[in-house]
């Protein structure tokens, strides 16, 4: 499936503050000579996904600048202080009409690929399309999810630094994908995790 005629979007969370990394913005932070949030947008660009809605918030003016020239459709969050879920409202709020699910990416992954996302999707499709589809390593979920715009109406029901979980909780629909890709479970919460990735 081409990006143009693509059914799913991708969401990527980028508005908060990453108060357990320090006083370092933690999306701008550098791997391989790009920013995390850089990596994450790069990849979600690369995927059939479309378009590509970035939810920024905590110095969104410096994350829209990491992410210049590539084509992403920003949105500000001015209640992001309010926690994840206002960002998980406004991705969805953004979305075009013909986008059944959307991807939903987080900042501080960034080894997740093209493939993935891609895989991701169509596992999605094929499953039937359910109310959401669950990467999980070794028996644990993980990220990124895949949410069906049925779910729109519970998710702005939302309030908090929740994401999807209240919705998804004890949901007969929602389809865990299990694989062995160890980037479903890789995020960076703090500088010393950061570390451990620099070549």
């Amino acid at each position: 499936m081409s990006r143009e005629t693509s059914d799913v979007a991708a969401i990527l969370l980028a508005a908060g503050r990453g108060t357990r990394f320090g006083d370092e913005p933690k999306l701008l932070a550098q791997v391989g000579g790009k920013s995390l949030v850089r990596h994450a947008a790069e990849a979600a660009i690369r995927s059939t996904a479309d378009p590509v809605v970035v939810v920024t918030g905590h110095l969104g003016e410096e994350v829209a600048a990491a992410l210049e020239g590539l084509p992403v459709r920003i949105v500000r969050n001015a209640l992001y202080a309010q926690g994840l879920s206002t960002s998980l409202k406004a991705g969805f709020s953004a979305l075009p009409r013909r986008a059944r699910a959307a991807i939903v990416l987080l900042g501080d992954m960034p080894f997740v690929t093209a493939g993935l996302i891609d895989a991701l999707a169509a596992a999605w499709r094929d499953g039937g399309e359910p109310a959401a589809l669950v990467p999980t390593l070794n028996g644990r979920r993980g990220n990124p999810v895949v949410l069906s715009r049925a779910l729109q109406g519970e998710i702005e029901s939302l309030s908090g630094d929740a994401g999807a979980g209240p919705v998804l909780r004890g949901r007969p629909d929602v389809l865990e994908w299990p694989t062995t890709d160890p980037a479903v479970a890789q995020d960076i919460d703090t500088r010393e995790e950061l570390a451990g990735l620099r070549p």
